[in-house]
Parts: C-alpha cells; sequence; structure tokens
C-alpha cells in the first residue's frame, strides 16, 4: 500500500460540468468526478533503434546485425531473458542526393528497433549505458508500466463515482434538496502520460497505448542517463453522473 499514492480531484462549480434541471420528479443535478490514482512503476519497456548505412547493402546489413547482437549480449548480461526481448521493426532504404530524380546514390540505410522489457526499474540506467556503448543509434521511448493497470483504473473510477456524488450532495444540501437514485452514468476518457526520451523514425511501440509517468531527462549520451529519475505512473479516473433531487 505504501508504493500506491492516492490524490482524490473533485471538480467543484464548472458550468460546463454542472446542471441542474427541474422535472415533474421534482429535478435532477448532473456533475462530474475525477481521480488520481499514483503508482510506481514495476515494468518499463526501452525503444531501441540501430541504424546503419553503407553503398553497399550487404555492409550495411552486417554492421547492423553486427550491432544488434551486441546489444542483446549487453542485454543479456543485465539478466533481462531472451523472451523478453524483440526487434519491432526491420527496413532498408536507399537513399539519393535527389530523392525526385532518384540519382547519387548516398547508401543504403538499414533501421532495426528492438524493444527491452525489465522488471527492476532501478535497471535501467546502467542498461541504456550498457545498449549505447554496444552502438544503439537511437533511444525511441522508455516506457513505464504496471502490470496491476487494470486493477488500479478500477479503483480511480470509484473514486471518481464517490468525488461526483459527493459533490451532488454538497451542492443539493445549498438548495435544501436531497440527492436521490443516479438516472445516467458516462465514463470520461482515460487519460494516460507517457514519457519520451531521444529522437528516431517513428517505428516501434505505439506512444498512445503507454502508462507513463512525465519525467525529466537529459544528457546526449551515456554519461548523461543519471539525469533520469524515476517517478509513479498516473491513471485517472473521470465520470459524469446526472442524480434526480428529492
Amino acid at each position: 500500500m505504501d508504493r500506491i499514492c492516492w490524490m482524490l480531484v473533485l471538480v467543484f462549480c464548472s458550468p460546463s460540468s454542472i446542471v441542474w434541471a427541474q422535472d415533474s420528479t421534482g429535478g435532477t443535478i448532473s456533475v462530474s468526478g475525477e481521480a488520481v490514482v499514483k503508482v510506481v512503476p514495476d515494468r518499463i519497456v526501452l525503444l531501441l533503434g540501430i541504424e546503419t548505412w553503407d553503398l553497399d547493402i550487404q555492409v550495411a546489413k552486417v554492421k547492423n546485425e553486427d550491432i544488434l547482437g551486441r546489444t542483446l549480449n549487453a542485454v543479456l548480461d543485465r539478466g533481462v531473458a531472451r523472451t523478453d526481448t524483440q526487434t519491432d521493426h526491420l527496413s532498408i532504404e536507399p537513399r539519393y542526393d535527389s530523392d525526385y530524380r532518384k540519382e547519387n546514390l548516398i547508401g543504403y540505410f538499414v533501421r532495426n528497433t528492438l524493444s527491452v522489457t525489465l522488471s527492476d526499474p532501478s535497471e535501467v540506467e546502467a542498461l541504456l549505458t550498457d545498449v549505447l556503448r554496444a552502438g544503439i543509434t537511437h533511444i525511441h521511448g522508455v516506457h513505464f508500466e504496471t502490470t496491476a493497470f487494470k486493477e488500479h483504473r478500477e479503483t480511480a473510477r470509484r473514486l471518481a463515482l464517490e468525488a461526483a456524488r459527493e459533490k451532488a450532495t454538497q451542492m443539493a444540501n445549498v438548495l435544501g434538496k436531497r440527492v436521490g437514485e443516479p438516472r445516467t452514468i458516462s465514463e470520461g476518457p482515460a487519460y494516460r502520460n507517457w514519457f519520451y526520451v531521444g529522437g528516431g523514425w517513428g517505428f516501434g511501440r505505439s506512444q498512445g497505448m503507454s502508462q507513463n509517468v512525465v519525467q525529466n531527462a537529459g544528457g546526449s549520451g551515456p554519461e548523461g542517463m543519471e539525469s533520469l529519475s524515476l517517478g509513479k505512473i498516473s491513471i485517472r479516473g473521470s465520470v459524469s453522473v446526472t442524480f434526480t433531487l428529492e
């Protein structure tokens, strides 16, 4: 429980989220509620990119394979299981001085993407240092996740519903009314923060599906990775509820 920080967010008196309507039943009141559950991540997915090139396509491919092999060895040396590594994308592209005329070949560019899943967040910095030294050319992303996401999302949803009822009750009391049964319930969009490091060509795991918390990162190489700090994942729940007034 000490690894989880709950923060309940109540949205008060917003014209866009509160509606009081009078009808034959005595009226209704529509309110919204939001809650945030903050969780320490227990799984991290690294998206690593390798880009090599040469005028000889076979040489470009061999260079890429060599870096991939060294990277996998570095990952396995850190105790990561082979099943927790996966190549996500491979592409080979000829590049020219003029893309329009396809003249003066610069070389063949080979790109490969490797995903690595860690269960120990404390290993992130050391592993990033190792893979950069092995020849990785791009760090596409560092995704902090929780294996209990569904459980925490349900908790956030429940807290959001409690927040909505509490707000409706307070407002009804001011109006001399009492909150009755809910008539309609709708859930808002799920908000998930994500953390992106470095740059690249946009291949690999979808950022929109990550569960990441916003972090701070800096540095331009292996020695700069100490600035990567572990935070908490923010899992949000938001609802809109219409109650009868009695």
